[in-house]
Parts: structure tokens; C-alpha cells; sequence
């Protein structure tokens, strides 16, 4: 590893949310970073039910593993119970409060700030049900049971997860992405396997965006970039070629904003890099 790449890697590492924790019952193991946009990895009975908070989320792999994501906003507590065969097992976590800076963006084309155009709205109307249809993808798989790599071989982080966004001096959405600044053309690769289930070139906000499911409906987005390498369908090995750097859409420098979702729940995916 270059000086260069582990003084860009060892100040995106410095934004995790302190180490891994792990918990541990009879029937339920649980690891993660348990603070607000992080993540639980569990290990139960095979195809056990999974609740949060009572509610029936997901299940487990065959293998027993599955995948629990903390939104943003998550509550300071969450119940976590399996259920398989008549045998039960839950746990209360205490999901720590997250640290979400605020950062203004200026400079924006109006159209991508407050667009007005009916045309336009009917166009971001349509694309907002193609993503919708990618995120609602639930692949029986558990590709995050060994953790993330970094998309990119170096970069610098621009933009830190969850940030209080303010564009063109207009209060907007949080941001729901990592942005790792990087010469345009710079190679995104697949962090873990998955499936795509999205691959669209041109998206108003997004540009050429990327979905890639690792399982469970654990599901990274990959934004603003100039060239897919992928087409949706296809399957996805961890270091495979997703695409290049770009600034399509709503960007003002080639930079790739690095996002996730587990069934609607936005999550920070620099939370799950092992490597």
C-alpha cells in the first residue's frame, strides 16, 4: 500500500463510529457498528424470522446469517428477535447517537435544486419509480457476511455521511451518500458480490447510477457515474468493475457518492469496510 493510499484510507476510517461490537445469546449472535446509520450482521437458526422492534423484517440465509440496518434516525433502542421451530431468541440493543455535520453546496443549476418544468417532474417522476423498483430487490443471498471493501483504490472524502445539506443557501434532504473525490475515469469496483438491479446512464439527480444487492435487500448505490461496466441482471463479483468516476447529475467535481439502503432504511456504508 502507497503512503498516499493509507493517509486517504486512514481518514475515511477515522469517520467509523468506534469499533466493532459483538453480542452473543443462546440462538442469536450479533456484531456491528450499533450507532445511527450503522448495521447489525446476525447469526441464528437457519431461515429464522428476524423482527425489529416486533415487526417481521427479513429472515436468515440458509447459512443463518442475516442483516439488520439502523436509518439514520434510528431510535436510541432496538429489539431484535429470530424465531424458527417453536425456539426464540431477542436482544436489546442501544444504538448510539450519530455525529452528522452540516455542509453548504453552492453553485448548483437551479434545475437540480428546485426544478419547476413540467416536463422535467414528469421525467423525475419516472425515474423515481425505476429506482424504487431497484431498491424493493430482496436477493436470497448473505454477500455482506464477510464485509465492504472501498469502491476505489484512493480518494478523498468531500462529503461525510448523513450531512445536514444546504444547497444554493436553500436547507435540502441529509445526504445519503459518502463522496469520494477522484480523477473522472477513475475504475468503481464492486465492494462485495451482489446482484445489479439497476443500471441506467443518464438519471436527472443521480447520473449514471448503479444498484447492486448484496443479499436481503441490502442494496449500495453508486452515483454520478460517466461509463457502466454493468448491465441490470447481472451478477457482481467483489473487486469486478462497476463503472468509471464521473459528474453526471447533480455534482460540481468528478467524485463518486458511495450510498446504501436496507429496505428503505439509509445507512453509511463506510460502516461496513473491513478492508
Amino acid at each position: 500500500m502507497t503512503p498516499d493510499r493509507r493517509t486517504l484510507l486512514a481518514g475515511a476510517a477515522a469517520l467509523a463510529a468506534g469499533p466493532a461490537l459483538a453480542l452473543q445469546t443462546e440462538g442469536l449472535a450479533l456484531t456491528g457498528r450499533f450507532v445511527q446509520g450503522g448495521h447489525a450482521l446476525g447469526r441464528t437458526w437457519p431461515r429464522a424470522l428476524v423482527f425489529v422492534d416486533g415487526e417481521a423484517l427479513t429472515a436468515a440465509s440458509a447459512g443463518g446469517a442475516f442483516f439488520i440496518g439502523f436509518d439514520r434516525d434510528a431510535p436510541a433502542s432496538v429489539e431484535i428477535e429470530v424465531r424458527a421451530d417453536g425456539r426464540s431468541a431477542r436482544r436489546m440493543l442501544q444504538i448510539a447517537a450519530g455525529d452528522f455535520p452540516s455542509t453548504r453546496i453552492d453553485g448548483l443549476p437551479p434545475a437540480t435544486v428546485e426544478p419547476s418544468d413540467p416536463a422535467l417532474l414528469a421525467r423525475i417522476a419516472r425515474e423515481v419509480e425505476i429506482k424504487t423498483e431497484g431498491f424493493a430487490s430482496r436477493l436470497d443471498a448473505d454477500h455482506f457476511r464477510d464485509g465492504f471493501v472501498w469502491p476505489l483504490e484512493a480518494f478523498r472524502v468531500t462529503s461525510r455521511w448523513g450531512a445536514q445539506r444546504i444547497l444554493n443557501g436553500t436547507p435540502a434532504r441529509p445526504h445519503y451518500g459518502i463522496d469520494l473525490a477522484a480523477p473522472a475515469g477513475t475504475v468503481i469496483r464492486a465492494p462485495a458480490a451482489g446482484r445489479v438491479t439497476l443500471a441506467e446512464p443518464d438519471l436527472h439527480f443521480e447520473g449514471g447510477l448503479v444498484l447492486i444487492d448484496h443479499g436481503q435487500g441490502l442494496i449500495t448505490a453508486y452515483l454520478h457515474q460517466s461509463r457502466l461496466d454493468v448491465r441490470a441482471g447481472q451478477d457482481v463479483r467483489r473487486g469486478d468493475s462497476v463503472g468509471r468516476v464521473g459528474m453526471t447529475g447533480r455534482a460540481t467535481g468528478p467524485h463518486l457518492c458511495w450510498r446504501m439502503k436496507w429496505r428503505n432504511r439509509n445507512m453509511d456504508p463506510s460502516l461496513l469496510v473491513t478492508t
